[in-house]
């Protein structure tokens, strides 16, 4: 049974992000922010991207998804870049909305960016990430899913004052291993 604070799994649909999406992506960001103390969420300064949201993802060789409800609304987001001349892709806008965590949405969102990659750019060696020091909930998925913290840290020179950790996940590895 699913919680009443809780969008039903069976309902939410994973679809390519439309460049439209921007909006609806610009609400599910500044929730998550609201979420965290320090956290501010100033769409025009930072987030100008999502104005073309596909076509940005699509311009740097990636991918962007969506989770959406019966209803339209955009409960979730995960997208992935790709750079060819270090073989390495990146992940980025990985947001899912309160009523959508700790259903699996996240893992499907994972498989879907990594089945993605395996079929666009076999030739991708490393997967990585950075992730807001205070996402300590998303620190322990990335960590079940296989990504290790590099130990390398930065402060970004945003709104937020953000200090941030990278992830990294060996890609060639999985490959081999769904070769098997």
């Amino acid at each position: 049974m699913v919680r009443p604070d809780r969008a039903n799994p069976a309902d939410l649909v994973i679809r390519p992000a439309f460049n439209s999406d921007g909006d609806a992506i610009a609400v599910l960001i500044a929730g998550v922010f609201a979420e965290y103390s320090g956290c501010v969420f100033d769409r025009g300064l930072e987030f100008p991207e999502l104005d073309a949201i596909a076509d940005d993802f699509k311009q740097a060789d990636g991918r962007i998804w969506v989770v959406v409800d019966p209803a339209a609304r955009v409960l979730g987001c995960f997208g992935v870049k790709y750079d060819a001349a270090t073989r390495e892709a990146e992940l980025h806008k990985v947001y899912l909305h309160r009523e959508t965590r700790g259903q699996g949405m996240a893992q499907k969102l994972m498989a879907k960016a990594l089945a993605w990659l395996v079929e666009n750019h076999p030739d991708c060696a490393t997967v990585t990430l950075w992730t807001d020091t205070r996402f300590e909930a998303g620190h322990r998925f990335y960590e079940k899913c296989g990504f290790a913290r590099t130990g390398e840290s930065r402060i970004l020179d945003d709104l937020s004052a953000s200090s941030e950790y990278q992830f990294r996940f060996d890609f060639a590895a999985y490959q081999k291993a769904l070769s098997f």
